[in-house]
């Protein structure tokens, strides 16, 4: 297999790269920028050259008298040789040379003498004898102004590539040191990022992106995580469901994503403590906070959560049973000594005695129920209370339900009803079951009007008057944590489920518990 490439070999490589192909780039660019100033420099000076010539008196005095001794070409000649020009050519208005580096060429006449005596200076790049050069025309005037004739001067192009190859070695030094400080920043880049990303490779990167993604969005918990200034970070789908953040934003904050309560407080670490039990509209929730650190930093922190709304459902029906079998069993012993009794006087003849205390204890079994079926006419809600009766008396608690108890209509949500009455109850049970005698609970049900009031009262210690708002909290409680049951919820649920009937409860201050609920009736449907 062939081995990945470091991060370090890579930036580098990069780096050398782009360094590379931008000085190319740049060298070009500079080279032809030059040729071209240096071309046009050129030019002036070698118009430069031709008028300076062209002001010689010498050369104007020679010219007009015909140049019958050739001073002309020797002073041009020494005026080349000065100036290192590659030739200094002089000639008359008939356009015929006076001097040219070539002898053979003097007094010979011009190829286009026109452009040459138009009497205007000229610059541009002459195809000569002598080859590519950089060429300066100036007229050649007597003192009077008269035109005697036209210089022309050129320096090769030869000479203008030498002076540009003279910058090279500056150039090839400044590329050089470029060369030499990307190399050094690629590597002291590489360093800081290998550091940054705790010595890990691109490819192992690579892996942890995929390995986390299959994780976070494989696993049944949910995971949110925040970066050390309270951002989000990290969020799973699952963790998105139970939170109902369905187009939660990475980078927004913890006040942005939840309402003010207790979730947010718990997420936050304001609320700490493990498996902290979280109840919202929809789930219960048991949430653990851990703060990360990685190499000595904060780096944020991480949020589980877990749903046990079915679970903490099913140990609650669970205990719910358990007490009710627990009391079953207690009547059996009951029931059997009764049979006992009856059997002692059917044996002893004592026929009459025998179907008397029979009546009786039909009378008693049988009576409370239909007594209570009256008053409340929701069958399942009746024998939830009558339940609850028998559990109650199995640990000598007296649970009675007020005579003037009335209803009928079971509300908007039967279920609902059901479980806020059940949960109430249960709360008085635990309230008074450590308490001195008398320990009674009382329940009264109404259905008024529009409103369905639900009152439970008892004998217990209640509430004290700092805390009846603060009991309706989920994971407050005053009492003793017991395996397997998580205190401080039945009252939040009731909360929740109220409130999501649009009804109200509230709770009296102690001595005592009282509670009220007041729901909304459900309104019958007028048919025509």
């Amino acid at each position: 297999m062939r081995r990945p490439h470091t991060l370090s070999s890579l930036i580098l490589t990069y780096v050398l790269v782009i360094l590379v192909v931008t000085m190319g780039l740049g060298f070009g660019l500079y080279t032809r920028v030059s040729g071209r100033f240096l071309d046009e420099d050129t030019e002036r000076q070698a118009l430069a050259i031709a008028q300076s010539v062209a002001a010689d008196e010498g050369i104007r005095t020679a010219l007009a008298a015909g140049d019958p001794g050739h001073e002309v070409a020797r002073l041009a000649e020494r005026v080349r040789a000065a100036d290192d020009a590659a030739y200094v050519v002089v000639v008359d208005r008939a356009g015929v040379r006076h001097s040219h580096p070539n002898p053979a060429l003097i007094g010979q006449l011009l190829d286009n003498p026109a452009s040459a005596l138009d009497g205007q200076t000229h610059v541009g790049i002459d195809q000569g004898s002598l080859g590519p050069s950089a060429n300066g025309k100036a007229p050649l005037r007597a003192a009077d102004g008269t035109l005697l004739g036209a210089v022309s001067v050129g320096i090769l192009e030869s000479t203008v590539s030498r002076r540009l190859w003279s910058e090279i070695p500056l150039l090839a030094l400044y590329t050089g040191g470029a060369l030499a400080v990307g190399v050094v920043v690629s590597l002291f880049l590489a360093r800081r990022l290998k550091r940054m990303t705790f010595g890990l490779e691109l490819d192992d990167l690579a892996g942890l992106l995929q390995e986390r993604e299959a994780m976070l969005h494989g696993i049944r918990e949910g995971v949110v995580a925040f970066d050390p200034h309270g951002r989000l970070s990290v969020i799973n789908d699952e963790a998105r469901r139970l939170l109902e953040l369905r187009h939660a934003t990475i980078g927004v904050t913890l006040d942005d994503l939840l309402p003010d309560g207790r979730l947010r407080d718990v997420l936050a670490g304001t609320d700490a403590g493990a498996d902290q039990v979280v109840l919202t509209d929809e789930f219960l929730l048991v949430v653990n906070r851990m703060p990360v650190r990685l190499g000595g930093r904060d780096v944020g922190s991480v949020v589980t959560l877990r749903d046990r709304t079915e679970l903490e459902g099913l140990l609650r029906e669970l205990d719910s049973v358990t007490g009710l079998t627990d009391a079953l069993r207690a009547q059996q012993h009951e029931f059997s000594n009764r049979l006992h009794v009856l059997s002692v006087l059917v044996g002893m003849g004592e026929h009459e005695e025998a179907m008397s205390y029979l009546d009786e204890l039909t009378t008693t079994s049988t009576g409370q129920a239909e007594q209570l079926r009256a008053q409340i006419t929701p069958a399942a809600l009746a024998a939830l209370l009558l339940a609850k009766i028998t559990i109650a008396a199995e640990r000598d608690i007296l649970l009675t339900v007020a005579g003037d108890s009335r209803l009928e209509n079971p509300g908007p949500d039967p279920r609902a009803l059901l479980t806020i009455v059940g949960n109430l109850v249960d709360n008085a049970l635990d309230a008074v079951a450590e308490s001195p005698a008398p320990r009674q609970i009382t329940v009264r049900l109404r259905d008024d009007a529009d409103v369905i009031t639900i009152e439970v009262t008892d004998t217990g210690p209640g509430v004290a008057a700092d805390d009846t708002d603060r009991v309706f909290t989920d994971g407050y409680t005053t009492k003793p944590t017991r395996a397997g049951v998580r205190r401080g919820l039945g009252l939040a649920l009731v909360h929740r489920l109220v409130t999501r009937l649009g009804g109200t409860i509230t709770c009296a201050p102690g001595p005592g518990g009282s509670f009220t609920t007041c729901l909304p009736a459900a309104r019958p449907v007028v048919r025509t």
